[in-house]
């Protein structure tokens, strides 16, 4: 356990340095960042003094060195346009866009378990098919394409929701409902999986056997057991809400960090844009590793792979 371990956490540092390598090289050759700073009306000696003062004519590589360096120190650096530290801009928004993943992940849960159960109990029947239709339809529908449909239902034509914004807390069900619907056929298929193969195992036969109950196998044996690789997956689905909160909060405009990351790569703001990539991936970089080694407390078998 401890040599698996060590192999994903080498792999997932990899990873973070990878990605941080990729996304600072392609941000900074997407455009001329002294350019955009000085405006259109600016003439060349005013965008090469730009260039100079912040250090974008020296080459790429020392540029990544010197950003790296202030990162492991803790330091973002400053936004461009709004002319704050980027940590601090990110922690005023992080609150919104945590509140908001970590709801669609539970309404996602509270779902798709008993979805996925309901489906195993009663393979190849009608409602077996009606929730793997739900589950491939909810993986085919874009999540803005669904968030349009929700404002114009529930905002527009009934009215009973606010259109967008943050400012209460009714304006959080529709990008919450959108996200877990996102999230639920991954963790709904996975769940059902787990059960049709636990109900076929020797200890359950044994159960029943003893006159046990078909809710007493379900509740006390066969969930148990079926759960675990789901608890994982879910990890993971939390970090690609995360990741994926940019379009649904621009929708609703939710002033939160996805939003942050449209309104900045709006304005070329290559510090705020690198940051939220960063922690973003980060985050899914932690999910990931700790989705791996507790599948490999749990299936002594995912440690030989």
């Amino acid at each position: 356990m401890a040599s698996f371990a060590l192999k994903r956490i080498l792999v997932a540092v990899l990873v973070a340095f990878t990605v941080s390598v990729v996304s600072f090289t392609v941000l900074r050759l997407s455009a001329d960042l002294a350019q955009a700073l000085a405006g259109e009306g600016a003439s060349s000696e005013q965008v090469e003094q730009i260039r100079i003062s912040y250090g974008l004519d020296r080459p790429l590589a020392l540029q990544y060195l010197d950003w790296l360096g202030n990162i492991i120190r803790g330091d973002l650096g400053e936004s461009y346009y709004f002319k704050q530290p980027v940590s601090a801009l990110i922690l005023e928004r992080v609150p919104v866009t945590f509140t908001v993943a970590t709801l669609a992940i539970g309404l996602a849960l509270l779902l798709a378990i008993p979805l996925g159960i309901c489906a195993a109990l009663n393979r190849n029947s009608w409602l077996d098919r009606l929730c793997l239709t739900t589950a491939v339809v909810g993986q085919a529908v874009p999540s803005f394409w669904l968030a349009l449909m929700l404002i114009y239902i529930f905002g527009l034509h009934w009215q009973l929701l606010p259109l967008s914004g943050s400012e209460e807390w009714q304006g959080f069900i529709l990008p919450i409902i959108v996200l877990a619907y996102y999230a639920m056929p991954a963790i709904m298929r996975l769940t059902r999986a787990g059960m049709i193969e636990v109900l076929h195992a020797d200890y359950i036969r044994t159960a029943r056997a003893k006159g046990l109950s078909l809710r007493a196998i379900v509740t006390t044996h066969a969930l148990r057991n079926a759960l675990m690789p789901v608890v994982a997956l879910a990890a993971v689905q939390f970090g690609f809400l995360l990741g994926g909160s940019t379009v649904v909060e621009t929708v609703f405009a939710l002033h939160g960090v996805g939003y942050l990351s449209w309104e900045s790569i709006q304005r070329a703001d290559f510090p705020v844009v690198q940051s939220i990539v960063l922690m973003f991936s980060m985050i899914f970089v932690v999910l990931t590793l700790a989705s791996d080694l507790l599948n490999a407390a749990i299936d002594p078998r995912v440690r030989l792979q």
